[in-house]
């Protein structure tokens, strides 16, 4: 199911000592704020300076609070998969009181969601699949209200070797025709067993919260140009 790949990474293969070293600490190490992981999302990231350029992301999320979610981004959810930038997500609530220079840099969720790009993968065979289908859109209608503020540390998609530069500002899509939605979700949709149009359609009846106009501000910048 990644789409990750790992050909241009520098370095050969982890030497037996290390693996050695590496198994004797999952063994008696407790990784804790690992283990508090109880979500895996994807859906697809562009960058707040230069949209329409995207990359896709796995995230695995914590919550840390009824108001408070922070999650690790990788480029696939294979074991080998990199580490490509980190999203923390907040409710209404809590965006409120944040400056309005703060809050340009959050983005909304609802296009994600109601379009059914966003994805919890899971199980995919029935009757499982239903049940699974269930929580997620109960999921959903959690995620739906949320604003998120992503920072990428890996540019991936241009095949840099190794993170370089200054970490970008990222943000979601919010609109139909910002990307080739079909292709680009449908290619995803066809490794991980998933239809976004399912999906869509599952979630017709999730309610649409207002968005602040402070967020997803990157789109607005390119609309007024």
């Amino acid at each position: 199911m990644s789409a990750s790949t790992h050909s241009n990474l520098p370095g050969g293969p982890i030497s037996t000592e290390d693996t050695v070293l590496e198994t004797g600490a999952a063994m008696l190490q407790e990784f804790k704020p690992v283990k508090n992981i109880c979500a895996h999302l994807n859906a697809f990231h562009t960058y707040a300076d230069d949209p329409g350029r995207f990359v896709e992301a796995n995230h695995y999320c914590a919550h840390l609070s009824d108001d408070f979610r922070q999650c690790i981004l990788y480029d696939g959810d294979g074991p080998k998969a990199k580490l490509i930038g980190i999203e923390y997500m907040i409710t209404p609530k809590v965006y409120e009181t944040l400056s309005p220079e703060e809050r340009k840099l959050w983005h909304s969720h609802v296009y994600e969601v109601k379009s059914g790009m966003l994805i919890m993968p899971g199980l995919t065979t029935p009757p499982a699949k239903q049940v699974w289908e269930t929580a997620e859109t109960q999921e959903m209608k959690h995620v739906i209200g949320l604003y998120g503020k992503v920072y990428h540390l890996w540019q991936t998609d241009r095949g840099d070797e190794v993170p370089l530069g200054e970490p970008k500002l990222m943000t979601s899509f919010t609109a139909d025709g910002q990307f080739d939605f079909e292709k680009v979700v449908g290619d995803r949709d066809r490794r991980f067993g998933t239809d976004w149009k399912h999906k869509m359609q599952l979630r017709e009846g999730i309610e649409v919260p207002p968005i602040h106009p402070d967020a997803d501000s990157a789109w607005k910048r390119r609309n007024s140009i």
